[in-house]
C-alpha cells in the first residue's frame, strides 16, 4: 500500500467507522457466538501472497463483527463506560502515523512534553493540590499509564521500595527479604480485584478492611487493623482508597483515612478509575476531598472523559518516589538532557519501556470539547442514571441496593439470589440490552451503568420496559414452580 492508496483506503475506513457508530443501535448488543467460533472461519496460516483491502473489509463484517460485543451501543449498560469520541479517534490515527516510542525526552520531545502539560491541564480541571502538578519546577507531576491496574501496581512497588530503603537506612542489618516478609497493604473489601493482583505481583500481603453500611472504608476499621498488625510485628506500608467502587460506586472516606495514613507514614494511593472524571464538575468535586493526604492519585479518562482506551491518568506528589524505584540507565537509553532538571523521562515512571503518544488524544478532546462540553457530558449521564433509579423505585417489585451518586444504579428484584440470577440470565439471553451483576453483602445485584456516548432517555426507558417484561416472566415462572411443588 503506497501513500496514494492509503489516502483512498483511509477515507473508506473513516466512512466505515462512522457508518458503524451511526448504525450501532441497529446491531445486537451482545453476539450470538460460542467460544472458538472464529478459528474455523479463518485459515490456519497467514497468506503467502498479498490479499486485497476489499477482501479484508468484507471479512471484518463477515467474521469479526458477529463476535463483537458493542460497548458503544446505547443498549450497553454493563461494567463501566469505555470512552469514545471522534476527536480521540483522529488523534489515535495521528499517533499511529507519527509512530514514536516515547520512552525518553530524546526519543521524541513533543511526546514527553505534551504529556506533562496535558496532565497539568487535567489536574487543574480536577482542582488537584498544587503538589501533584509538574508546573515549571514542581516536585510532583502526572503520567499516563495504560490502566488503573498498572497505576496501582506502580504505586505499590514504589511504596515498597521507599519503605524498604527507609528501614534499611535506620537498621542496615535488615535484609530486603526480612522486610518483605512483614509488609502489609490495605484496601476496602469493596476494592477492585486489581488491587489484590498488585499485592500478588508485589509479593506483599494485602488485607481487606471491612466496609461500613454504605460500602465505604472508614478510619476506625483501618486503625483497628493497623494496631493489630503492628502489635503482631508486621509493617503496614500502603493503603488504597477507592473513590467509586466497581461493584456499587461507593466512596471510601478519604477525609478520615487520609490523616491516619499521614500520621502512620503510610503511602496512600487513591483509585478513582471510573468516578474521577466526574470531579471536573464542581458539584462532584467534594467527593475528592482528602486527596491532599494522598501520595498518588489515579483515574481513567478512557472510561468517562471521551478519551479512547488506553489513557489512565496518574499523579504523584514526589516523582522521585517513582523514578527512584524504577530508574535504570543503560548507555543506549541515555541522552544529554536527562539530568538537566528541565524534563522527565517517562520510562522511569512505569513498568514498560515503550509508550505511545497518548497525550495527543487528551489534547484533541480537551480542545474540541472544552471543559464545559466535558462537564455537560458527565452531567447528562448522571441525570440518566437518576432517571433509571426513579423508574426502579416506582415498581414495588424492585429495590435499590446502594446510593446512586454518579452513573451507576444497583438494583434487584425483592427476593432470593436465585430469582435475580434468573432475571439477569433472561435479560442477557434476550440480547436486547446487556448488564452484568455484582455481589453486595452476599446479595446478587444487577448493575445498570450509563455507558454509551449516544445513550438518551428513550434508550433508558426502553431498557427498563424490557427489564420489567423479563421480571414478569421470571416471577411468573417462579410462581408456577412453587405451585407445582405444592401440588
Amino acid at each position: 500500500m503506497n501513500a496514494s492508496e492509503f489516502r483512498r483506503r483511509g477515507k473508506e475506513m473513516v466512512d466505515y467507522m462512522a457508518d458503524y457508530l451511526e448504525g450501532i443501535e441497529g446491531r445486537q448488543v451482545f453476539p450470538d457466538v460460542c467460544p472458538g467460533y472464529l478459528r474455523s472461519l479463518i485459515p490456519t496460516t497467514a497468506p503467502q501472497e498479498p490479499e486485497t483491502f476489499e477482501a479484508i473489509i468484507e471479512d471484518v463484517e463477515k467474521i469479526i463483527m458477529p463476535g463483537v460485543t458493542h460497548w458503544h451501543s446505547p443498549y450497553f449498560f454493563a461494567y463501566f463506560p469505555t470512552a469514545s469520541s471522534y476527536p480521540a479517534m483522529l488523534a489515535d490515527m495521528l499517533c499511529g502515523a507519527i509512530g514514536c516510542i516515547g520512552f525518553s525526552w530524546a526519543a521524541s520531545p513533543a511526546c514527553t512534553e505534551l504529556e506533562t502539560v496535558m496532565m497539568d491541564w487535567l489536574g487543574k480541571m480536577l482542582q488537584l493540590p498544587e503538589a501533584f502538578l509538574a508546573g515549571e519546577a514542581g516536585e510532583g507531576g502526572g503520567v499516563i499509564q495504560g490502566t488503573a491496574s498498572e497505576a496501582t501496581l506502580v504505586a505499590l512497588l514504589a511504596a515498597r521500595t521507599k519503605v524498604t530503603r527507609r528501614l534499611q537506612a535506620a537498621s542496615p542489618e535488615l535484609t530486603q527479604a526480612a522486610i518483605m516478609d512483614k509488609l502489609v497493604a490495605y484496601a476496602s473489601d469493596q476494592a477492585h480485584s486489581s488491587v489484590e493482583k498488585a499485592g500478588l505481583i508485589g509479593g506483599v500481603r494485602l488485607k481487606a478492611i471491612p466496609s461500613d453500611g454504605k460500602f465505604a472504608m472508614r478510619a476506625s476499621a483501618l486503625q483497628e487493623a493497623l494496631e493489630r498488625d503492628k502489635a503482631a510485628g508486621l509493617i503496614p506500608f500502603f493503603v488504597v482508597a477507592t473513590l467509586g467502587t466497581t461493584s456499587c460506586c461507593s466512596f471510601d472516606n478519604l477525609s478520615e483515612v487520609g490523616p491516619i495514613c499521614h500520621e502512620e507514614g503510610l503511602w496512600l494511593h487513591v483509585d478513582a478509575a471510573y468516578a474521577g472524571s466526574a470531579f471536573i464538575c464542581p458539584e462532584f468535586r467534594h467527593l475528592l476531598n482528602g486527596v491532599e493526604f494522598a501520595d498518588s492519585f489515579n483515574f481513567n479518562p478512557h472510561k468517562w472523559l471521551l478519551v479512547n482506551f488506553d489513557c489512565s491518568a496518574m499523579w504523584v506528589k514526589k516523582r522521585t518516589d517513582l523514578t527512584g524505584a524504577f530508574r535504570l540507565d543503560p548507555v543506549y537509553l541515555r541522552h544529554s538532557h536527562q539530568d538537566s532538571g528541565l524534563i522527565t523521562d517517562y520510562r522511569h515512571w512505569q513498568l514498560p519501556l515503550g509508550r505511545r503518544f497518548r497525550s495527543l488524544k487528551m489534547w484533541f478532546v480537551f480542545r474540541m470539547y472544552g471543559v464545559k462540553g466535558l462537564q455537560a457530558y458527565i452531567r447528562k449521564h448522571v441525570q440518566l442514571a437518576h432517571a433509571f433509579e426513579a423508574l426502579v423505585r416506582q415498581d414495588a417489585r424492585f429495590e435499590i441496593c446502594a446510593e446512586v451518586t454518579l452513573g451507576l444504579v444497583c438494583f434487584r428484584l425483592k427476593g432470593s439470589n436465585k430469582l435475580n440470577e434468573a432475571l439477569l440470565e433472561s435479560i442477557n439471553s434476550a440480547k436486547k440490552i446487556h448488564l452484568v451483576p455484582c455481589s453486595l453483602r452476599d446479595r446478587f445485584v444487577l448493575r445498570f451503568a450509563i455507558c454509551s456516548r449516544t445513550v438518551e432517555l428513550a434508550h433508558v426507558q426502553l431498557a427498563w420496559e424490557h427489564i420489567q417484561e423479563m421480571a414478569a416472566a421470571v416471577l411468573r415462572a417462579q410462581g408456577e414452580e412453587k405451585a407445582e411443588i405444592k401440588n
